[in-house]
C-alpha cells in the first residue's frame, strides 16, 4: 500500500459501506456489527500511518505523484512530514472509534448504512487535506471536506434547523474555500510551483513578493472561516445538530482543525512577518475569548462544548501568530491534547443523551449512580479539559503561558487573556462533568442506565490516551511532537516535554487560571441569570444576525433579479443576450485595440455593391411593411441576394441550395401567415427606438468584428489544403462535397443525426394528437 491508496480507500470503503450494512442487518440488531467491521479500515490506516513514525522522526519525507494537468502545473501529489503524519493518526484513529461508536448511537436507523457513507467520504477528505503534496490538490480535497460535512451535518435531513445549520456551515465555509482558491493560485504564480515542497523551500521570495499581502489576506480568511475564528465562529455551534458522531470527529479532532492545519503548513512560506503576528495572533486571541465566554450562557451539552472548541481553535491560532518555538511547540501539543478530551467529552455527551433523553445540563445530575463508568470517563475528560493535572493538556498549558511571557508586543494584554481563557475552560469543565454526575439526583426523561460499551470504550481510551501521555510525554515527544514542531517551523528545533517543570509563573498562572475558573463555575448560575439579557443586546447584532441578513439581501436580490431575466417573455430574453453581447464583446474590442486594427478592404465592384444595397434595402422594407406578404417578399429578397453573392464567389452549390431553401420558405411563410392575424403595432415608439439601437449596434459589431478577423491571419488558409487533396486524398472534384463527406464526415453525420431526431419527435408530436370519438 502507498499513500494515494492509503487516502483513496476511505472513498472505496464509503461505496461500500451501505451495502455491507445492508447485508449485516439480516444477522445483527440494528447493523452494529457493520460498525466494528467498517471500522478495520481506519483501524489499518492508523496502523499504516504509525508505521512511518520511526523514519519521520529521523527528519526523512515521503512524497507519491501523480501527473494530472501537467500543462496547468497541478499533480495528484501526497507528501508525509511530521505535521501531515499527526494529522494522518488523528484522522484515521480517532475516525475508527468514532464509527464504533456511531454503529451503537445509531442502531436501527433507517439510514445508518448512508451516515457511514458520509462519514468514510469525509474521513478520507480529510486525509487527502493532510497528505496533500499539491496545493491544488489540496484545494480539491478542502472542497471536499466542505461537501462532505455539509452532508453529515444535515443528515438529520427531516428537521428544518439541521438542513439550515448544514447550509450555513457549507456557505460560510464555501465563501472562505473561494478566497482560499484566490489565494493558491497567487501563491503558485508567486512561486512558480503548486507542490508543495517547492513553496516550502520559497519562504523568503513569497514574504518579498508584491503578491505577499494578497496572498496572505486570501488564505488567511479560508483557514478563519473553516476553522470558526470571530467573525465566522457562528456556523460550528449551529452545527451541533449534527449527529453527536459527526461532532465528537468534525467538531473537536477534524475539519474545525483544517484550518489550523492551512496555517501551520503555510507558516514556513506566510509566517514570520508583522502582518502575519498582527492579524493571526488578534483573531486568534478574540475567538479564545469569545468563545469561552458564550460557552458560560449554554444549558446544552453540546453546545458548552461546541463554544469551548471555538475557544480551543482560537488558542491554536494565536500560539500559531506568535511563532516562536516555544509557542509552535504549545500549539502541536494543545492540537494533540485537543483532540483527544474534546472528543471524549462529545461522545460522552452522546451517550448520556442516549440514555437520559436530554443534553440539558439542568435537568441532570446525579447521574454517576446510574452511569459509573461514564461518569469515571467524564472526569478524566474533563480535567484534561481543564487543563490541570497528570494530563497532556496540562502540559500544552504551560507550553502556552510560557509563550506568552516570552513575547515582547503586547505582554500583558497576551497573559491575561490566556489566564482568562484558562479559567474559562476549567469553567466550563466542571459544567459537563460535576453537573451532570454530582450532586442530588434529578429525574430525566428517560431512566438512566450504564451506556453500552460501544458508547464509552472510545471516550475511555481517548481519556486515558491523555493521561498516560501526560505522565511519559517522551512516548510522543521525539516521534509525533518534534517531527510537526520541525514541519512547521521549517527547521529542526530540540523538544523536550515534561508534565513538572519547576515552580515558575507559568504554574503560578495556571493556578489562578484554575483558582477563577471555580469561582466562574460556583457562580454560573447567578452569573446567567443577571447578565443573559445583557449579553443578549450586546450580542443581537453580532455575526450571526448579520449573516442572516445577508443571506436574506441575496434571496430578495435573486427573486428580483428572476422578476426582471424570467419574465415569460421570449423578446426579452432575446433583447438582454444580444444587449450584453453587444456590452461584453464590444468593450472587450475597445479595450483590446480593435478600433485601431488595419482593416482589410478588397476591391468593392459595382455589382457587388448593387447587391448589398439591395439586400439592406429589402431588410428595411421587412421590418417597415404594414402588408404580410410584403414583409416576407422583402426576406425573401434578401435570402437570394445572399445566393447571389454565393455565386460571384464561385459557390454555385452553395447558391442552389440558399435559392431552394428561401423559395420554400417564403411558400411556408405565406401559407402560414394566411392563417394568422393582420400586423398590428404593440410596442411603444420608445421601444421601437430602443431595439432599433440594439439592433443598429449588434450589426455595427458584427460587421467590425468580421472585418478585424479577416485582418488578423494566425496560420495559412486551409482552403489551399482541401482543394490540393481533394482529388487524390477523397476522389472528388467537388471540393465542397469532398469537405462535407470526408474531411469533416463527422459533423456531417451529426447534423444528420439531429435532424432525424427532430423527424422522431415531429412524428412523435403527430401522434398524440387527440383521437376524434366515434360517432361525432
Amino acid at each position: 500500500m502507498n499513500i494515494a491508496i492509503a487516502v483513496m480507500s476511505g472513498f472505496a470503503m464509503a461505496s461500500a459501506a451501505p451495502l455491507l450494512h445492508r447485508f449485516l442487518r439480516r444477522f445483527a440488531r440494528g447493523g452494529t456489527v457493520a460498525g466494528w467491521l467498517v471500522a478495520l479500515l481506519p483501524l489499518a490506516l492508523t496502523a499504516y500511518f504509525a508505521s512511518y513514525t520511526s523514519a519521520i522522526a529521523r527528519g526523512e519525507t515521503f512524497v507519491v505523484s501523480y501527473t494530472w494537468a501537467s500543462g496547468l502545473g497541478v499533480n495528484l501529489s501526497f507528501y508525509v512530514d511530521g505535521l501531515s503524519l499527526l494529522f494522518a493518526l488523528l484522522i484515521s484513529g480517532i475516525g475508527a472509534l468514532i464509527v464504533i461508536y456511531a454503529g451503537s448511537y445509531l442502531a436501527g436507523h433507517e439510514h445508518l448504512g448512508r451516515f457511514y457513507t458520509y462519514l468514510l467520504m469525509f474521513m478520507a477528505s480529510m486525509l487527502g487535506l493532510a497528505l496533500a503534496g499539491n496545493i491544488i490538490t489540496l484545494y480539491v480535497f478542502w472542497e471536499l471536506t466542505s461537501i462532505s460535512s455539509y452532508l453529515l451535518i444535515g443528515f438529520e435531513h427531516k428537521k428544518e434547523t439541521a438542513r439550515r445549520a448544514a447550509l450555513q456551515a457549507l456557505l460560510v465555509t464555501g465563501a472562505g474555500g473561494l478566497a482560499l482558491l484566490g489565494g493558491l493560485v497567487l501563491l503558485g504564480q508567486a512561486a512558480g510551483s503548486f507542490e508543495l515542497p517547492a513553496l516550502l523551500a520559497s519562504g523568503d521570495a513569497i514574504r518579498s513578493h508584491a503578491l505577499y499581502v494578497p496572498i496572505l489576506l486570501l488564505v488567511l480568511l479560508g483557514a478563519f472561516t473553516k476553522s470558526a475564528q470571530f467573525p465566522f465562529h457562528f456556523w460550528l455551534p449551529g452545527a451541533m445538530e449534527a449527529p453527536t458522531p459527526v461532532s465528537a470527529y468534525l467538531h473537536s479532532a477534524t475539519m474545525v482543525k483544517a484550518g489550523v492545519f492551512l496555517l501551520a503548513r503555510f507558516f514556513p512560506v506566510l509566517g514570520g512577518t508583522n502582518e502575519w503576528l498582527y492579524i493571526v495572533t488578534t483573531v486568534g486571541a478574540v475567538t479564545m475569548l469569545v468563545g469561552g465566554i458564550l460557552a458560560l450562557y449554554q444549558t446544552d451539552l453540546k453546545l458548552v462544548l461546541a463554544y469551548s472548541t471555538v475557544s480551543a481553535l482560537g488558542t491554536l491560532v494565536a500560539l500559531l501568530g506568535l511563532g516562536t518555538t516555544q509557542a509552535i511547540t504549545a500549539a502541536i501539543v494543545f492540537l494533540l491534547a485537543h483532540a483527544l478530551y474534546k472528543g471524549a467529552l462529545f461522545m460522552i455527551t452522546g451517550a448520556v443523551d442516549h440514555e437520559t433523553g436530554t443534553r440539558d445540563v439542568e435537568r441532570l445530575g446525579g447521574l454517576r449512580r446510574a452511569m459509573p463508568i461514564t461518569a469515571g470517563v467524564a472526569v478524566l475528560a474533563a480535567v484534561s479539559l481543564a487543563g490541570f493535572g497528570p494530563v497532556l493538556s496540562f502540559i500544552g498549558k504551560e507550553l502556552l503561558l510560557e509563550a506568552v511571557l516570552q513575547v515582547e508586543a503586547f505582554r500583558a494584554l497576551l497573559v491575561a487573556v490566556a489566564v482568562l481563557s484558562g479559567a474559562l475552560f476549567v469553567a466550563v469543565a466542571s459544567i459537563v462533568s460535576i453537573r451532570p454526575f454530582f450532586g442530588a439526583h434529578v429525574a430525566t426523561p428517560k431512566e438512566a442506565h450504564e451506556a453500552p460499551r460501544s458508547l464509552w470504550m472510545g471516550p475511555a481510551l481517548l481519556a486515558l490516551l491523555g493521561v498516560v501521555i501526560g505522565i511519559a510525554p517522551g512516548t510522543v515527544g521525539s516521534g509525533i511532537v518534534a517531527p510537526s514542531v520541525a514541519s512547521v517551523l521549517g527547521r529542526i528545533e530540540p523538544v523536550k516535554l515534561g508534565l513538572w517543570h519547576g515552580f515558575n509563573p507559568a504554574l503560578a498562572l495556571s493556578v489562578v487560571s484554575v483558582v477563577i475558573g471555580f469561582v466562574i463555575y460556583r457562580g454560573w448560575v447567578a452569573l446567567r441569570t443577571h447578565t443573559t439579557s445583557l449579553t443578549e443586546k450586546i450580542f443581537v447584532w453580532g455575526p450571526a444576525r448579520w449573516y442572516g441578513v445577508i443571506l436574506d439581501g441575496v434571496f430578495a436580490l435573486a427573486q428580483r433579479q428572476t422578476r426582471l431575466l424570467q419574465n415569460g417573455y421570449l423578446r426579452v430574453y432575446v433583447l438582454i443576450v444580444i444587449a450584453s453581447t453587444i456590452g461584453l464583446v464590444g468593450y472587450t474590442f475597445v479595450v483590446g485595440g480593435g478600433l485601431n486594427a488595419n482593416f482589410v478592404w478588397t476591391e468593392l465592384r459595382f455589382y457587388e455593391a448593387g447587391i448589398a444595397i439591395i439586400i439592406l434595402l429589402a431588410a428595411i422594407a421587412a421590418v417597415r411593411s404594414r402588408s404580410r406578404l410584403g414583409a416576407v417578399a422583402s426576406l425573401g429578397v434578401v435570402g437570394f441576394g445572399v445566393a447571389l453573392i454565393f455565386i460571384l464567389y464561385g459557390a454555385p452549390d452553395l447558391a442552389l441550395t440558399q435559392f431552394l431553401i428561401e423559395t420554400l420558405t417564403v411558400i411556408l411563410l405565406v401559407l402560414v401567415f394566411y392563417h394568422l392575424p393582420r400586423f398590428a403595432i404593440f410596442s411603444s415608439k420608445r421601444a421601437r427606438v430602443r431595439d432599433l439601437a440594439i439592433a443598429l449596434s449588434a450589426g455595427a459589431l458584427m460587421t467590425m468584428l468580421v472585418l478585424v478577423a479577416n485582418s488578423v491571419r494566425f496560420a495559412p488558409p486551409i482552403s489551399d489544403y482541401f482543394a490540393e487533396r481533394s482529388l487524390p486524398d477523397a476522389h472528388g472534384r467537388n471540393i465542397v462535397n469532398v469537405i462535407l463527406v470526408d474531411f469533416r464526415g463527422l459533423d456531417t453525420l451529426g447534423e444528420i443525426t439531429v435532424l432525424a431526431v427532430a423527424a422522431f419527435g415531429v412524428y412523435a408530436l403527430l401522434k398524440l394528437r387527440p383521437q376524434k370519438k366515434e360517432g361525432k
